[in-house]
């Protein structure tokens, strides 16, 4: 009876053993179905971050082409600021010697009509001066006239004399209109230089406008 109490205590124990041993074995199995889910996870968030990464690379990849394109765009935005600070320069040197030119075109104008109205008051004086000298003259001529009739009425020597005389007085008047024609012809003369004279700045000043047109139109053109 001791044998089979024996057996059976180390069947037991067998069963016991086995029993641990399959306990052990499926706490095994879970902790690697455990450490195999952890791995999954932890692979599948690597590939998330490998993912990420090659998001953010890309994204780096395309801020650093636009921060160059953008660089590019800045460089010739202050290559066309500096072009168009040396041509604003250059047109406001254009403009000041226009100005100056102008000025000068002014003193040239009022110069000028200073020396018309002195020309007309001059011609004024002169053709009131050449009507009281003609009329002068005229009644000069007219008492020459009543002078020779009285004188061809008398005689001789002393007629002679007294025409003679009268030639000489009659002279004088024609020598006067003379010196009067002159003088006309002077300021006529004086008149005609100042209207070519104004006419050749009236010229200059055209052509001036037109090549000033022109470098504009120029200008505007190499803008486009």
């Amino acid at each position: 009876m001791a044998l089979p109490s024996t057996f059976e205590e180390r069947l037991q124990q067998m069963e016991v053993t086995l029993s641990q041993r399959l306990s052990l074995l499926q706490i095994e199995k879970d902790l690697q179905v455990a450490k195999s889910q952890l791995l999954a996870t932890k692979l599948s968030s690597l590939r998330r971050m490998e993912q990420r990464r090659l998001l953010l690379e890309r994204r780096r990849a395309e801020l650093g082409f636009r921060i160059l394109a953008a660089r590019s765009e800045i460089d010739a935005l202050e290559a066309r600021y500096h072009a168009a600070a040396r041509e604003i320069r250059a047109v406001k040197g254009e403009i000041e010697e226009v100005e100056l030119r102008g000025k000068e075109r002014d003193r040239w104008y009022e110069m000028k009509r200073l020396d018309m109205e002195e020309f007309k008051e001059m011609r004024t004086r002169f053709v009131a001066e050449s009507r009281e000298e003609v009329e002068r003259l005229r009644n000069l001529v007219a008492e020459l006239k009543s002078t020779l009739k009285d004188l061809q009425s008398k005689d001789g020597c002393s007629a002679n004399a007294e025409i003679e005389a009268a030639e000489a007085k009659k002279s004088h008047p024609l020598a006067e209109k003379e010196k009067l024609d002159q003088k006309l012809a002077s300021a006529y003369r004086f008149r005609t230089l100042l209207q070519k004279q104004i006419q050749q700045m009236f010229c200059s000043q055209n052509k001036e406008g037109e090549i000033n047109a022109r470098m504009a139109i120029d200008g505007a053109e190499g803008d486009c």
